[in-house]
């Protein structure tokens, strides 16, 4: 040992200690930290390399036990332990898919606290390690808006429908993003004084978030913006559900109204201190607050605005598959920022969230490639990237509980499920949801949310364990929570679209601008020139 290397494991204990102590959730996971900071450190006098090298010392001796109990509470486990002592890693912050529940624009209740005095607390730091991968999350969840799923969507429609696809869900980027910072972040995470509907109004244009607010190690400002995506891209989903009939103008009303009274609410529900999260739901990354009221909100709007001329015998093809493809492989690219980020902490949570993230899209979609290969004869592009989405879906409530081998049943799982439920919708129900989102997304949300009772613990393929310790009980919890999502989206969709028809006289466009196509009718331009 030389002279520094004392001084370093001072340093490391130190901080080890004050990062995890008082802490629900391993988010700072320091492997790397001689890396980290190696370049802080400079030669010592033996004198000083010494008293540190005794401090470390008696750190690691002291905090032992310490350490290694927390570990076994709240996930930070050593590698000997058996896979038994893990059962209750999911604490309510992965299991909800946060950082932590703040309260916006205050200081965290789990920050750690400085061991000097009881009464004396510690500013959080900053670790630019977790706000990098933060910062890089957020831009993954964008991009699977713009352009992933706008690209994914317009390519399924004919084009003469492109560029109002497009249109729609650019223009519902901006509107959500308007409104998070308005009202939505607040009423999402910020304390509603025990009101179990929905958060506060304190943080309403984020009052009280500035430069320094933090998010446990990272700024709040990166926090808001990345939950700002989530609330980007649910409303999109549903546009799957009314392309190539619509009125603009109905679009902007009522995503504007969705977003006010169906997914602020539940956001509250699960991630933000409402009911459910104190019922124990487990929903790490958006299974309910995303997919759930997504695709249930969808069929009900698809069922209200009725089918498109020639539903379902004389509909189009998709005009463009590789555009289709080009978008699915954005949003398989940028689903890694959906459920990893949702760890909160570029850490082991976040790796394992991508690894099963990955492999759940992956046998979707040969699941999805296969069946409609033994149905129709033919393999194609759109169905084997169709089942990419459906196992991305369903894997992203159970991202943060399930192993490897978890993640492929639900990804086949996904498969099998949300190609039959397609068929189902619109053969069986006759609703024209155009472009399959309560089947893919909704279905989807809903199995992996009901499949994480299982597959979350240990026992069963190598889950990474939950708090409960009856899989039918937290059955329970789950879908309570799935019917709690649904049942408000459902009734808030049709009281949104009756609304919206008093006022624009209708939400559907003439059956000649429906023949005429959207690109030409709404906005007057043309998705493609082949002048």
């Amino acid at each position: 040992m030389n002279l520094s290397h004392g001084l370093i494991l001072a340093y490391i204990d130190l901080e080890y200690i004050f990062s995890y102590s008082n802490q629900l959730v391993p988010k700072n996971e320091k492997f790397c930290s001689f890396f980290k900071h190696k370049e802080k450190i400079k030669p010592m006098k033996l004198k000083l390399s010494l008293s540190f090298a005794l401090v470390s010392i008696s750190f690691l001796i002291g905090t032992t036990s310490i350490v290694a109990q927390e570990g076994e509470v709240k996930g930070i486990s050593s590698e000997s332990a058996p896979n038994n002592e893990t059962k209750e890693i999911k604490l309510e912050s992965e299991v909800t898919g946060e950082k932590n529940n703040l309260e916006v624009g205050t200081k965290s209740e789990n920050e750690p606290t400085a061991s000097l005095s009881p009464d004396s607390e510690m500013a959080p730091t900053l670790d630019t390690g977790n706000t990098a991968w933060m910062i890089t999350a957020t831009a993954l969840v964008l991009f699977m808006t713009l352009p992933g799923l706008a690209l994914f969507y317009g390519g399924l429609v004919q084009s003469k429908n492109v560029l109002s696809v497009l249109m729609h869900c650019f223009t519902i980027a901006c509107i959500a993003s308007l409104l998070w910072i308005a009202i939505g972040y607040s009423l999402s995470f910020s304390p509603g004084d025990g009101d179990w509907w929905i958060g506060g109004t304190d943080a309403f244009f984020l009052k009280g978030v500035n430069i320094d607010s933090m998010n446990g190690d990272f700024p709040e400002s990166v926090w808001i913006m990345f939950q700002m995506t989530f609330a980007i891209i649910t409303p999109g989903l549903i546009v799957g559900a009314f392309v190539e009939r619509m009125k603009f103008s109905a679009v902007i009303l009522f995503s504007g109204l969705w977003l006010i009274f169906v997914y602020f609410p539940v956001c509250y529900w699960v991630w933000g201190g409402g009911w459910l999260y104190n019922a124990g739901v487990i929903d790490f990354a958006g299974g309910i607050v995303v997919h759930a009221t997504a695709g249930a909100s969808a069929l009900t709007l698809a069922w209200m605005l009725g089918r498109r001329h020639g539903f379902p015998k004389s509909l189009k093809p998709p005009h463009n598959p590789g555009m289709v493809m080009i978008g699915a492989c954005m949003l398989w690219v940028g689903w890694f920022g959906f459920n990893a980020g949702s760890a909160g902490a570029a850490g082991k949570s976040a790796g394992m969230a991508m690894l099963v993230t990955h492999l759940s899209a992956a046998t979707a979609s040969l699941v999805w490639m296969f069946i409609e290969w033994k149905k129709t004869g033919k393999p194609g592009l759109v169905g084997i990237v169709t089942g990419t989405i459906a196992g991305l879906a369903t894997i992203t409530p159970a991202s943060g509980s399930v192993g490897p081998l978890g993640a492929i049943v639900i990804g086949a799982s996904a498969g099998i499920v949300c190609y039959f439920a397609c068929g189902f919708i619109k053969d069986k129900l006759g609703v024209d949801d155009s472009l399959d989102v309560a089947a893919v997304h909704g279905i989807g949300g809903v199995l992996g949310t009901l499949m994480v009772s299982y597959f979350g613990y240990s026992e069963y393929f190598g889950g990474l364990g939950i708090a409960l310790d009856s899989p039918k009980e937290q059955f329970a919890i789950q879908a309570q929570g799935c019917l709690a999502a649904i049942a408000l989206s459902v009734v808030a969709t049709f009281i949104i679209v009756k609304f919206i028809s008093g006022i624009l006289g209708g939400i559907r466009v003439s059956e000649d601008n429906e023949t005429k196509g959207l690109d030409q009718a709404e906005h007057g331009e043309n998705g493609y020139s082949l002048n």
